[in-house]
């Protein structure tokens, strides 16, 4: 499975970087790709995406789900 999820608060590569490394230590999660400039991460799972780890994760490095 496929989603984007749109993270408010990244302004540069150092960001971009913390996002991924957070959302790769989510259980489940296969493949994340951030981009910068339109704000999102898409993820690859194999199954439902925890969205509560998601946001807990996100938030830890210093960022908001949106």
């Amino acid at each position: 499975m496929q989603e984007t999820l749109h993270i408010k608060g990244m302004s540069c590569g150092h960001c971009v970087k913390a996002v991924e490394k957070a959302l790769k230590e989510i259980p489940g999660i296969q493949h994340v790709q951030v981009d910068l400039a339109t704000g999102t991460a898409t993820v690859e799972t194999a199954s439902a995406l925890d969205r509560q780890a998601v946001r807990q994760k996100i938030e830890k490095a210093g960022y908001e789900l949106v």
